[in-house]
């Protein structure tokens, strides 16, 4: 069967499934059941037939929903919240990598702009960053310390109010998406022209590689979160722009409960960012093996968490799925 027909003759099932599973909580549980494995039945044959297909996309995000509410409807365990993040958000977020994807090259434009700004105006960086924070670093770069600006308070009192504004900031693009996707945009734009040009300053000041050494410490997980936070921000935002086959109302509100998963997932490491800030990044002296340790190991945790993770979990969800129709 050719995949058009395939669709056709199936486009309305899905579809009544998929609002089914998404907007009734009281679905009868024989109905959940039976269109689950009708649905499995359907993913198998796509994924025999059309492999790599936007069809076999569609209907593995749709089984992984499928699999999420029925687990849902089973007994709490006291490991939900543990669950939450090794499983339920690591499979419901693959569906929105390239929302992710579109999120970052948005930030990335901003930097870029920053950072040539930085390097074709010599006042930018005081627009930018203000004239206070622009003088102490010089201070601090003539002294031979440039990031001495992060020894300052306590380590416990730096943690707390690094964190909670990094949340903030967070939750704030995610809120903001709310007006139509543009209050976000607008969030990463902000950030990461002040990213290009913080960067780029210290380059102009020749102290580039010391100071980004101790930067991006806690940089690597705070701009990283703060890009994801931004695209929970988009994913409510296109819900009310591009509704697909729902009302705007309809599909706005799973955007938002949608987004809200994602700004939720990024609360821990946020919190290790604030770690890292306040007990780490004030050690100027440490070895360079060290430093780059550990921002190599923040890098792999949030690629691995966000991207390789949740590929992995949806394929091993695919190919079970896969034997258990086989085996029926």
């Amino acid at each position: 069967m050719r995949e058009a027909a395939f669709v056709k003759q199936n486009k309305e099932k899905w579809i009544a499934f998929e609002k089914a599973i998404s907007f009734n909580s009281n679905i009868d549980p024989d109905e959940l059941a039976n269109g689950y494995i009708q649905l499995t039945n359907d993913l198998a044959y796509a994924q025999t037939y059309y492999e790599k297909s936007k069809t076999l996309l569609y209907l593995n995000s749709l089984a992984s929903q499928a699999h999420q509410k029925i687990y849902k409807n089973k007994k709490e365990s006291r490991n939900r919240i543990v669950s939450f993040w090794k499983t339920e958000f690591p499979m419901f977020f693959k569906q929105y990598h390239k929302t992710l994807g579109i999120t970052f090259l948005i930030f990335m434009v901003a930097v870029a702009i920053g950072s040539i700004s930085a390097i074709h105006d010599s006042t930018f960086a005081r627009l930018i960053l203000g004239d206070a924070y622009v003088n102490e670093t010089l201070n601090n770069i003539a002294e031979g310390d440039p990031t001495a600006i992060y020894k300052g308070g306590s380590e416990i009192g730096s943690f707390l109010g690094i964190t909670i504004n990094n949340i903030r900031v967070g939750f704030l693009a995610f809120a903001l998406g709310a007006l139509f996707s543009v209050g976000t945009v607008y969030v990463l734009f902000i950030n990461g022209v002040m990213l290009g040009t913080f960067v780029t300053f210290f380059y102009t000041k020749g102290v580039f590689l010391e100071a980004n050494r101790q930067i991006w410490l806690h940089g690597t997980i705070e701009i990283s979160v703060i890009v994801i936070a931004g695209c929970a921000g988009l994913i409510m935002g296109n819900s009310f722009l591009f509704p697909k086959t729902f009302s705007r109302k309809t599909s706005f509100m799973k955007g938002a409960k949608d987004g809200l998963k994602v700004v939720v997932s990024t609360i821990p490491f946020f919190i290790i960012a604030g770690l890292i800030e306040g007990f780490i990044t004030r050690y100027s002296n440490m070895p360079n093996w060290l430093a780059f340790l550990i921002i190599g190991g923040s890098l792999f945790l949030i690629i691995y968490y966000y991207i390789l993770y949740p590929i992995i979990l949806n394929q091993q969800h695919a190919n079970q799925t896969s034997e258990s129709v086989y085996r029926t």
